[in-house]
């Protein structure tokens, strides 16, 4: 097979992987095998760039949006984590921040990550006004109606909270909840969900927000994205924790990336214990100003 069939076969698996994922919410892959297709695709293209196409699975993030819901832009792009799955990438990650950072000390904040559907929730005057799905990044679906209906997204924040707020993270179904939900499915004739995932990606899209009340949903947020309380993304957590987000409680702050490495060997295991799924370890450098300085 020459380069060229190679780079054509990809993009057409990537293409397919993707509307399962995003549109079907019907994964055939795990995120860890699509990486290495992608990654294989990327090195593919940087060795042709007489391949280039716009319309590569490089060129662009997925989408979930639906026709049957209203797009609204975000006011800031839900990005992309870059993805890593060894020590030596961490390592390498570490002495770049250093190198960057110099003399000052700084830290890192680890978290785990969230298998469920990115949302961002909106808030004028403490009062909830807006939720969009991630989208494309640029735009998402306006899920309001339907993300009033998850008893851990406060409709009404209490305590020192700032006149707008934005805040994203994601909704999950709790592997309990999705047990019983899916035996409800089989025993009424339907077609059961694959995993918890599946079963949030396709219950925040329904039309009937009714419905949507009916199933386990959970909100687990994790970020402000812009006029944060604190200059410490870990800090940001706590405080937005007292305005009544629901905020696990499992981040942690790590001065080394031994201490990064300790973390993630924890969580490898210990993840296994808690009601929901994860997917992965996010590492952050803390210092929000730090952030944005290196990029």
């Amino acid at each position: 097979m020459t380069d060229l069939e190679r780079i054509t076969e990809l993009r057409n698996e990537l293409h397919r992987h993707n509307y399962n994922y995003y549109v079907k919410h019907n994964p055939e892959i795990s995120d860890f095998e699509f990486d290495k297709l992608l990654k294989e695709l990327q090195d593919l293209e940087q060795k042709h760039p007489e391949y280039f196409d716009p319309t590569s699975p490089t060129q662009r993030v997925g989408s979930d949006l639906d026709s049957g819901f209203v797009q609204e832009k975000h006011e800031y792009p839900m990005l992309s984590l870059a993805n890593s799955y060894s020590l030596e990438d961490l390592q390498e990650f570490d002495s770049r921040v250093r190198k960057l950072v110099g003399t000052r000390d700084f830290c890192y904040t680890c978290e785990l990550k969230y298998d469920g559907v990115a949302i961002s929730l909106q808030y004028k005057d403490g009062k909830l006004t807006r939720a969009l799905t991630r989208g494309d990044g640029i735009q998402g679906d306006n899920i309001t109606n339907n993300a009033k209906t998850i008893g851990t997204v406060p409709l009404q924040l209490h305590g020192n909270y700032p006149k707008e707020l934005e805040i994203r993270g994601e909704i999950v179904m709790p592997r309990k909840g999705f047990e019983a939900f899916n035996q409800e499915r089989i025993e009424q004739g339907d077609q059961p969900f694959a995993n918890p995932r599946n079963a949030a990606a396709g219950s925040l899209k329904l039309q009937s927000s009714k419905e949507v009340a009916r199933r386990p949903l959970q909100a687990n947020m994790y970020y402000i994205p812009s006029e944060t309380p604190s200059d410490s993304h870990y800090e940001n957590l706590a405080i937005a924790r007292s305005w009544g987000f629901n905020i696990p409680d499992l981040s942690e702050q790590c001065k080394t990336i031994d201490d990064v490495y300790a973390y993630i060997k924890k969580w490898d295991t210990k993840r296994k214990e808690l009601p929901f799924d994860t997917d992965g370890i996010v590492i952050k450098v803390d210092s929000i100003s730090l952030q944005q300085e290196l990029g």
